[in-house]
């Protein structure tokens, strides 16, 4: 088992940054490959980038590419989303996302509650 707790979801106005994290804790975190997803109100849940578990490559959705970035940390099981330029469209849930060699789209077995962010206009 694996477990995932997410942080740093807040409030923000449109052109501005946030750094989400998630921290992992249980079985080996660094032998994952994770992922970073989000749902918005009425909408399906979407891929917003992976990385494996080695941290030696990443993969980006349409919508973000370019503005988010992912990056781990495996000395301290966590796993970071850094988000630029944010957009009100980028408004949502953010989950972060587990899996052994699954990577980029999944289907990841291990799952976050989820942070809230919130991009005002």
């Amino acid at each position: 088992q694996v477990q995932l707790v997410e942080s740093g979801g807040g409030l923000v106005q449109a052109g501005g940054s946030l750094r989400l994290s998630c921290a992992a804790s249980g079985r080996t975190f660094s032998g994952y490959d994770m992922a970073w997803f989000r749902q918005a109100p009425g909408k399906e849940r979407e891929f917003l980038g992976s990385i494996n578990w080695s941290g030696s490559w990443t993969s980006y959705g349409d919508s973000v590419k370019g503005r988010f970035t992912i990056s781990r940390d495996n000395a301290k099981n966590t796993v970071y989303l850094q988000m630029n330029s944010l957009k009100p469209e980028d408004t949502a849930v953010y989950y972060c996302a587990a899996g052994f060699g699954v990577a980029p789209r999944g289907p990841y077995d291990y799952w976050g509650q989820g942070t809230q962010v919130t991009v005002s206009s």
